[in-house]
Formats: C-alpha cells, sequence, structure tokens
C-alpha cells in the first residue's frame, strides 16, 4: 500500500466521523439540522480523492527524481510538477487521465475496475460525486423553505460515496507507474 493510500484511509474516516455524527443526531430529539454534516462530509471523502491524487503522483515521482535531484533537469520538472498539482482543484476522471498520461503514460482510468465496476463506470461515478461536490460546496440553500427542499446529499449517498472513494484508492493503487 502507498504512503498516498496510508493517508487516504485517515482521511476518509472523516467523512465516515461525519456521518456517524449526522446519524447520532438524528436519533436525538435535538431541534439542530443535521443535513450539513452529511454535505462536510461529501466534500471532505471528495478531499481526500484529491489529496490521494496529489499524493500517489508525488510519491512515484520521488522515485522518478532520485537520479537528477537537484540538477538543473530536476529542479525544472520539479517546478513543472509543483505547477500541475497547484491547478489540480477537479479530481474527475478526465483531469485524474490527463494528470497521469501527462506524468507516467498510463491511461490510469482505464484500470479502475473493482467489484461491481468497471473503468467506464467508475469514471461517471466519480464525474457525478465531483458535480455533486461542487453544488455542496458551492450552492448554498438559500430557498425561502429549505425544510421542502429535498437535501442535496442524503445519508446513502454519503455512505455509497465512502464506499466507492474506498474502492477506487485500492484500485488506483494496484496500478504500478514507475518502472
Amino acid at each position: 500500500m502507498s504512503e498516498a493510500a496510508e493517508a487516504f484511509n485517515r482521511s476518509i474516516q472523516d467523512a465516515q466521523d461525519l456521518l456517524d455524527l449526522f446519524d447520532d443526531e438524528k436519533n436525538t430529539n435535538s431541534n439542530k439540522k443535521p443535513e450539513a454534516l452529511k454535505r462536510a462530509g461529501l466534500i471532505i471523502a471528495m478531499a481526500a480523492w484529491e489529496t490521494y491524487v496529489e499524493d500517489r503522483v508525488l510519491e512515484e515521482f520521488e522515485v522518478l527524481l532520485k537520479a537528477v535531484g537537484g540538477s538543473p533537469l530536476g529542479l525544472f520538472v520539479q517546478r513543472r510538477l509543483d505547477e500541475d498539482l497547484r491547478r489540480f482543484h477537479n479530481p474527475n476522471s478526465q483531469n485524474v487521465k490527463r494528470l497521469f498520461e501527462d506524468c507516467f503514460e498510463v491511461d490510469i482510468t482505464q484500470k479502475w475496475v473493482w467489484d461491481n465496476y468497471d473503468a467506464n463506470q467508475a469514471r461517471t461515478v466519480l464525474n457525478k460525486l465531483i458535480s455533486k461536490r461542487g453544488k455542496a460546496a458551492h450552492v448554498a440553500n438559500t430557498s425561502s423553505n429549505p425544510e421542502c427542499d429535498p437535501h442535496l446529499v442524503k445519508r446513502d449517498d454519503l455512505e455509497k460515496a465512502i464506499r466507492f472513494l474506498k474502492g477506487l484508492v485500492t484500485a488506483t493503487d494496484k496500478i504500478k507507474l514507475v518502472k
């Protein structure tokens, strides 16, 4: 298991903890509205995925740059990689594919196969989650009657997202990138 995957496993736990808090709040007779916990859980889960992708690229590049570390070539490549990762804020399937193809000449998305997912299904689910994350993060519920509006992130949606991302990281982590 890569260090990136180990870090992901620690950070995805925050999303699970928020889901557990939501369940605890829902089961009490509190006047609090715990719906924000589900949105926050999705945002944190997707941030864990984004961080995994960035960390995995950096981890693999560490191996590649050992031979040229400190040289003008090594410094140039490191600056370019740092710049690319600074602009990597939307880890949908197209952007992940582009990043890994640019860095390692591998279409990593073709190898996203596990349990009941094939590569196309995995890409579709990831893209939908990224879109929902964007809505959860950037579109507040400004309705005049928010209690009647359907919730953006349902409890089952968050639970499935966490399970999906864990599977996606496991599948991605199995792919050998540096020869």
